[in-house]
């Protein structure tokens, strides 16, 4: 069996994971829910998203379009950061009660390397949503210059993407893509030895379809194989306390108040 990742020898169950910040509390993906979710609910690591700009700039943002969270209309991909950098982030987020807390209140979609700096000691968990060739190469020098891949759990769920950055970024702890997470769990269901693959961490939804993939049998397998397993996106308080009873390693939730609240 492999040895623990640094990122992961200090960890203990069950982390407080903030899902895109905290998306229920705050404009997803952006500065001000990080605050939140660090300042007011000590939020044990923040997962997040990224994509590449026209001209390059690896950017936090869950969608390939701005559509969803911001004021304008189209793909990413297709904007330059100057352009990206002048909308309102918080432009669509409605509150817990429906209202626009945050619009025209100076939310910008922040780009990964200011979120690095801004958070110099928080754990962050990053999904490379893009699949464009060289991303890999631009998120391993950030994280690189960041000096922070102690810090981070990195990629993508494209296999290829996955693998891809796995060679730009090898001393990273990497999550399992889609398809080599469905041959993990297969294995593990079935009692086999699993391939002795470069993944650390499963980052993996708590139903699939009408089966509920997390339960003490999985927990029990991953652990064995120094396998950590977070769970998303988790805002019930019953199946908080029924994960936190199973002893997942960590809850990615978009209610960081409400996980807080069961940690006492």
């Amino acid at each position: 069996s492999m040895g623990m990742h640094p990122f992961l020898q200090t960890l203990r169950p069950t982390l407080h994971i903030a899902h895109r910040g905290g998306a229920a509390l705050a404009p997803e993906n952006t500065v001000e829910a990080f605050r939140l979710a660090l300042d007011r609910y000590h939020t044990d690591m923040i997962e997040t998203d990224v994509h590449m700009t026209a001209d390059g700039v690896l950017v936090l943002m869950h969608d390939a379009t701005i559509d969803r969270t911001t004021e304008g209309t189209g793909v990413v991909a297709d904007f330059t950061i100057d352009r990206l950098e002048s909308l309102d982030a918080g432009y669509r987020f409605r509150s817990l009660t429906g209202e626009f807390t945050f619009r025209g209140r100076d939310v910008r979609i922040p780009r990964l390397e200011t979120v690095l700096q801004l958070f110099p000691t928080t754990r962050f968990n990053i999904e490379i949503k893009d699949d464009r060739p060289g991303v890999e190469d631009a998120f391993a020098q950030i994280i690189r210059n960041a000096g922070a891949i102690d810090r981070v759990c990195v990629g993508s769920e494209d296999d290829e993407v996955s693998r891809r950055l796995l060679g730009a970024l090898p001393e990273a702890c990497h999550f399992y893509p889609r398809h080599a997470a469905a041959i993990f769990i297969a294995a593990l269901r079935r009692g086999e030895p699993c391939e002795n693959d470069p993944y650390e961490v499963l980052d993996i939804p708590l139903w699939f379809g009408e089966t509920r993939l997390v339960d003490a049998s999985l927990l029990a397998g991953a652990l064995e194989r120094n396998r950590w397993v977070n769970v998303w996106t988790v805002d019930e308080r019953s199946e908080m306390e029924k994960l936190v009873a199973d002893r997942v390693g960590g809850i990615m939730t978009d209610r960081p108040d409400r996980r807080r609240e069961v940690m006492g």
